[in-house]
């Protein structure tokens, strides 16, 4: 009688292309990348933590309800995201706003959208930060953690019954594998060898809640095993090998018809969103560590500057390039005029049911009784 052991007895090592300095690591297998798409990850990665604190220092002046930064993680939205082609669906969670960066959002598009203005794609209905794109393959996101993996898979099914040249792309973060959508979604993909990568994000916190609190196994790599499904562990923070993970991933989900599980070692520096305060329940000092110590940008930094395609003069232009033109931004979409009131009730019907036209009247009709508890800048 043999019982089959609680872990092995060593952990699933992690890929690494670039040590915490930015050197390559020797004998390091990785896929080449021009200095063109190097240059623009570096940037990318720039403008998205540029991004997340100007955003989040209006937030905390009250010029817009509610935000959350990808503070630590850069390498992991721009590293997947440059190894994935556009026809490749993304389904999101809630910190992967470099993906869609990436794929052409504008900085005017991200400020529309979180003060929820008239030219907001979303027409204001969702909170801010969850972006949503038809034209760019970036389905919507949605609150609720991890909904957006069981629907991954039925993109991914359906792109392989079309016989497209493209997978689906699911993340989530290691709070969303304590849901049960994770692992509904993992066994239905093995099972249906749907064409779908779904990418972890290990950032050791579910909100306050320790990794060492959700769950026992040797992280989240070992959890593709048990439904069958190839996995890799990598190391977030090195943009470098999060590319070349991704990238391998997404052949083998194509070319392979198979799920594919990347797990991303990293960590959230920032608070949870500005709801939270991450000091009550973590130390200034450790934050501090893994913000400068283990900073995923300023490690490829250190190798594109290596490489001769970066300097000091550059990067001065374009963090004070990047922060005008948010600021620019800000004030524009600050005084673009919000959805009309009629927003709330479009797009659900072609024709709009008795009941709904009904609530509709009755709900400008409370408004012009009570004006002063609605804000004014919302057209009736």
């Amino acid at each position: 009688m043999r019982f089959i052991p609680e872990s092995s007895e060593k952990r699933v090592p992690c890929f690494r292309v670039l040590d915490d300095n930015g050197e390559l690591i020797k004998g390091s297998d990785f896929q080449q990348v021009s200095k063109e798409v190097a240059v623009k990850m570096y940037s990318h990665m720039v403008t998205l933590q540029v991004m997340d604190s100007v955003l989040y220092e209006a937030q905390r002046q009250g010029r817009f309800s509610f935000y959350l930064t990808t503070i630590g993680e850069e390498a992991i939205n721009i590293g997947s995201a440059a190894a994935l082609s556009a026809d490749d669906f993304i389904l999101p969670q809630y910190r992967e706003p470099g993906v869609l960066l990436w794929r052409g959002y504008t900085l005017q598009q991200f400020a529309n959208q979180v003060f929820a203005n008239k030219a907001d794609d979303g027409k204001g209905r969702q909170m801010p930060i969850h972006y949503g794109s038809k034209k760019l393959n970036y389905i919507t996101i949605s609150s609720p953690i991890a909904t957006q993996l069981p629907q991954a898979v039925g993109v991914a099914y359906s792109l392989k019954m079309e016989k497209k040249d493209a997978c689906a792309v699911a993340y989530t973060g290691d709070g969303g594998t304590s849901e049960g959508d994770f692992h509904a979604a993992l066994n239905f993909a093995a099972v249906m060898e749907a064409p779908v990568v779904f990418i972890c994000r290990n950032n050791g916190w579910a909100i306050s809640t320790n990794i060492s609190e959700q769950f026992r196994s040797d992280g989240i790599v070992v959890k593709g095993r048990a439904y069958g499904i190839r996995s890799i562990r990598v190391d977030g923070n090195d943009a470098l090998a999060v590319y070349t993970a991704v990238q391998a991933a997404r052949e083998m989900a194509i070319s392979e018809k198979r799920p594919v599980l990347v797990e991303a070692l990293t960590y959230r520096v920032g608070h949870h969103s500005t709801s939270d305060d991450s000091t009550k329940y973590r130390t200034l000092d450790e934050i501090e560590y893994w913000k400068t110590e283990r900073s995923p940008i300023n490690r490829f930094r250190n190798w594109v500057e290596r490489q001769g395609w970066w300097s000091e003069q550059e990067e001065t232009e374009l963090r004070s390039s990047i922060k005008k033109q948010l600021l620019q931004a800000i004030q524009v979409a600050e005084k673009t005029e919000k959805p009309a009131i009629t927003e709330l009730f479009s797009d659900v019907y072609d024709v709009p049911p008795s009941n709904l036209a009904e609530q509709e009247k009755q709900l400008k009709e409370i408004i012009q009784t009570y004006p002063q508890d609605y804000p004014t800048d919302v057209p009736v």
